[in-house]
């Protein structure tokens, strides 16, 4: 079943500590690669380069930002495909992001 990690972290703080962090989250991606369960994963630019889109009333709305203004931001996802939620959370754990912050674990809907 496939998974995704999203990964909320002090925006400001991951942006500016990019380069120093990539490294670890570089082998944590290669660990799930030959662990194969590796699906896909992006990190995000900075919550200020966000832009929120809402259409009520036939009207659309375009506002820049994130969806929330918060301290810990969406800065970045995996998915996995891994047998079950506890197999999930324990790669979840492994994250380097996870002491930094925090990772939702979510499921997807099959097709």
């Amino acid at each position: 079943m496939k998974y995704m990690l999203l990964i909320y972290e002090d925006d400001a703080e991951r942006v500016a500590n990019m380069d120093t962090r990539m490294p670890t989250c570089a082998a944590y991606a290669e660990a799930m690669k030959k662990a194969g369960i590796y699906v896909i994963g992006e990190r995000l630019r900075a919550m200020s380069t966000a832009t929120t889109v809402r259409v009520a009333d036939g009207k659309t709305h375009v506002v820049d930002g994130p969806y929330a203004e918060a301290k810990e931001q969406l800065g970045g996802f995996h998915i996995i495909d891994v047998p079950d939620l506890d197999t999930a959370l324990a790669w979840a754990a492994r994250c380097p992001s996870a002491s930094r912050g925090k990772v939702e674990v979510r499921p997807v809907w099959p097709r």
